[in-house]
């Protein structure tokens, strides 16, 4: 596994930036190939992904699709030896709750994003209850959030702790809403973004050329 792997994703991208960070945190090199046509539908643009989604990662075994495959592909190529906990070690309700919260939260901000891109408003039947879901998510993970944080094994980082950092920053990147009015989400959002691996991987919107 000496080839340096690819990255196929978008700056702009929480999903690409949850494989950023862990990148990053388990000191893997990765070389980054930008997305400039998310709709496109041709899956070579993807990484050859048939999803048409990112992010992909390119080895020379093959392309792991979407970001739990990435992250843990790169945890297998990992220099520094660092304990990961992963979903399936969410023994607690609420944290596994939160897993799930947590992915469905940002599949829907992609909905919205798309959505948007569209010229739809708020108000429009196919934006109203990704909204919903969304705040729903989040007042479920400010209630229980230092119950979900403390029921996790002693570690360095977690996939679920990335995400919702990723979740919870894109969602004012993309101006889709305010945590500010969510004290407890606010506080971890700016704790993980002093990480050194949240302050390498900002978002950005990709330029071609």
């Amino acid at each position: 596994m000496s080839a340096r792997p690819v990255l196929v994703g978008r700056s702009s991208s929480h999903f690409t930036r949850v494989a950023r960070l862990f990148a990053h945190e388990l000191e893997v090199e990765v070389a980054f190939s930008p997305v400039y046509e998310i709709g496109s539908t041709d899956a070579g643009v993807f990484g050859d992904n048939p999803s048409l989604r990112v992010p992909s990662l390119r080895t020379e075994a093959g392309t792991w699709f979407g970001s739990m495959n990435v992250c843990r592909e790169l945890a297998r190529r990992a220099t520094k030896p660092l304990r990961v906990v992963w979903p399936e070690e969410h023994t607690d309700l609420a944290a596994a709750n939160a897993f799930e919260l947590v992915s469905e939260g940002m599949a829907a901000e992609v909905q919205i994003v798309m959505g948007k891109g569209a010229g739809l408003a708020a108000d429009h039947p196919f934006l109203v209850k990704p909204f919903s879901r969304i705040r729903g998510s989040l007042d479920f993970l400010e209630a229980h959030l230092a119950g979900i944080l403390g029921s996790l094994p002693a570690r360095d980082t977690s996939l679920l702790e990335t995400m919702l950092f990723c979740y919870g920053e894109h969602l004012g990147f993309r101006e889709i809403l305010s945590i500010a009015d969510r004290p407890r989400l606010t506080a971890f959002v700016a704790e993980w973004g002093r990480r050194p691996s949240a302050l390498a991987t900002p978002y950005r919107f990709d330029r071609a050329g």
